[in-house]
C-alpha cells in the first residue's frame, strides 16, 4: 500500500477513500458493515461521511450513516483510521438541507452543533478531517474560519477541509485564516471524473500553488462511467428515476450526468478499458487518482461486490498509451457534462 498525505497534514491515507452516503437508505446496516469490512481488509483506512447522510437527505434519517460507521468502528484501532465528516452547508446555498430544520449556516452555532452531533454518532472523541459541505454566501468567512479553528484548538478536530467550493472561495478562506492565525483548509472535495474535467481548468492550479489536496468524489460520474446506462432498458441507476421526477432541479441533474454526449464518451472509455484488460470502473477510478494534487479518490457502493473493480484501482498506474487515449476521447467531446 502506497499511502499519501492530505495537504500539509499528518493525515496518511490510502489512495482510495470509502464514501458512505448510501448507508442507511440504499443499503442497510448489515450490508454497510460488509462494505466497510471489505474495504478495510483491502487496505482502505480513509472513510468519508457527513451529518446529512444518507442521501437523499431527510430530517428523519440525517446522521444515520455516521451512526452505522460509529458502531462499526468500535472494534477497530481508532488511531489506524482516518475519519472525515462534514458540517451541513448553508441554507443560503444551492440546496436547503433538512438538517436543523433547514436553518443551517456556516457560523459558530451550527459548526459547534454539527461537530457535537457527529462526535456522538461516530462514537469518537475526535474527527481527523472536518469539512464544510458547501460554502455560505451570507456569513463572513472570518466567522466561519474562527469557528473551525476553535474546534482544532479544542482537540475535537485534527484538520479542516472544504467541499463543492471554488478556487476563489477556497483561496479567500485560506488567506483569511493565514492573516488571522487560524487553521485553514487542507483539502477540497469536488466532482471530478473522466466525464467532468472542469477541475483541471482552474482548480488544479489552486491546489498545486496552495498545497491543497483534492479528494475527488463521483469518479464514476454518478455511475454513468460504469457503463450500465449504455445497456438497453436500464432501470437500476438513480438517474433512471431522476428522469421522471416532478422536481425540475432533479431532472436537470439527471440530464447533466446522463445525455447523448456522456453516453457516447462512456462507450469510448469502455473500448479503452477492454483493450487494456481492465473494467471501465477500474479505468475511471485509476484515472482520477493519477494526479499529484489528488490525495485519495472517494468511491461508494450499495453492495459489497460492487467494490471489486473499484479496489483494483488501488495501486494501478495507467500507461501513457491509455492516458493518451482517454485524452483523445475528451478532445473529441469536450465537457460532456457541460
Amino acid at each position: 500500500m502506497t499511502y499519501r498525505y492530505i495537504g500539509r497534514t499528518g493525515l496518511r491515507v490510502s489512495p482510495i477513500c470509502l464514501g458512505t452516503m448510501t448507508f442507511g437508505t440504499q443499503c442497510d446496516k448489515k450490508e454497510a458493515f460488509k462494505i466497510m469490512d471489505k474495504a478495510y481488509e483491502a487496505g482502505v483506512n480513509f472513510f468519508d461521511t457527513a451529518e446529512i447522510y444518507p442521501v437523499p437527505p431527510s430530517g428523519e434519517l440525517g446522521g444515520l450513516s455516521e451512526e452505522i460507521i460509529g458502531e462499526w468502528l468500535q472494534d477497530k484501532p481508532r488511531d489506524k483510521m482516518i475519519i472525515a465528516t462534514k458540517v451541513a452547508g448553508a441554507a443560503s446555498g444551492w440546496f436547503v438541507p433538512p438538517t436543523r430544520y433547514g436553518m443551517t449556516a456556516i457560523d459558530r452555532h451550527h459548526i459547534q452543533k454539527g461537530i457535537e452531533g457527529s462526535l456522538k454518532r461516530l462514537k469518537t472523541d475526535y474527527i481527523d478531517l472536518y469539512q464544510m459541505h458547501w460554502p455560505d454566501t451570507i456569513v463572513p468567512i472570518e466567522e466561519s474560519m474562527e469557528a473551525f479553528d476553535r474546534l482544532v484548538q479544542e482537540g475535537k478536530v485534527r484538520y479542516l477541509g472544504t467541499s463543492n467550493d471554488t478556487a476563489y472561495g477556497t483561496t479567500k478562506a485560506n488567506m483569511t485564516a493565514q492573516m488571522k492565525g487560524y487553521k485553514g483548509f487542507e483539502s477540497i472535495q469536488n466532482n471530478f471524473s473522466l466525464l467532468n474535467r472542469r477541475f483541471l481548468d482552474e482548480m488544479k492550479e489552486m491546489c498545486e500553488k496552495e498545497q491543497t489536496s483534492l479528494l475527488p468524489y463521483s469518479p464514476l460520474a454518478g455511475g454513468v462511467l460504469s457503463g450500465k446506462y449504455n445497456k438497453p432498458f436500464n432501470t437500476e441507476g438513480r438517474f433512471s428515476a431522476y428522469m421522471n421526477s416532478d422536481n425540475p432541479r432533479v431532472r436537470a441533474q439527471a440530464t447533466r450526468f446522463l445525455n447523448e454526449k456522456t453516453l457516447a464518451s462512456t462507450k469510448e472509455y469502455i473500448k479503452i478499458a477492454d483493450k487494456a484488460g481492465i473494467s471501465v470502473v477500474t479505468l475511471a477510478i485509476s484515472w482520477s487518482k493519477q494526479f499529484s494534487f489528488v490525495a485519495s479518490t472517494i468511491i461508494g457502493a450499495t453492495r459489497a461486490e460492487q467494490l471489486d473493480d473499484s479496489l483494483k484501482a488501488m495501486d494501478l498506474e495507467l500507461s501513457k498509451e491509455v492516458l493518451k487515449a482517454c485524452d483523445e476521447v475528451h478532445s473529441n467531446t469536450l465537457y460532456p457534462m457541460g
